[in-house]
């Protein structure tokens, strides 16, 4: 079973298959903390993904527009635009919880915790909500190395 919920007890998630299927299936995805800047993390993996043909969504309340793309200030303001099928988020651990509570109010079918970022009550949360999650993992190097 993968990010799914089970009756028994809390889900249980396979992040290889849950890499997989993000890849494979989904292809328009919210970058929240998507910065202007070239020389940042976000701004690499998102360029990167637009390049192999993603819809890359910019979440970034302080730009007007990054990467050709119209920046938007939150999630769910960005949902009444458009279908977010992943969440990619490049933001501290702590700034998580709020994340994961707009994904599953947008109807977002998974959410991706980049390098660094981790927080487990979150994470759950979403696959309770029937979320993909991935936690500590490049998008960019994940694409790269399933290829």
């Amino acid at each position: 079973m993968t990010g799914t919920i089970n009756n028994t007890g809390p889900s249980i998630s396979d992040p290889q298959a849950d890499i997989a299927t993000i890849l494979e299936h989904y292809r328009t995805v919210a970058v929240v903390g998507l910065s202007p800047n070239a020389h940042r993390d976000s701004f690499g993996v998102a360029q990167y993904m637009q390049s192999q043909g993603w819809r890359i969504v910019p979440i970034n309340p302080n730009a007007s527009q990054i990467l050709g793309e119209t920046c938007y200030p939150s999630l769910t303001e960005a949902a009444r635009h458009h279908a977010i099928e992943l969440v990619d988020v490049f933001r501290n651990g702590a700034d998580v919880p709020p994340v994961v509570a707009d994904a599953v109010t947008i109807g977002a079918k998974a959410i991706w915790l980049q390098l660094g970022v981790v927080h487990e009550a979150a994470a759950q949360q979403a696959r309770d909500a029937g979320l993909l999650v991935v936690q500590n993992k490049c998008l960019l190097v994940e694409h790269r190395r399933k290829g």
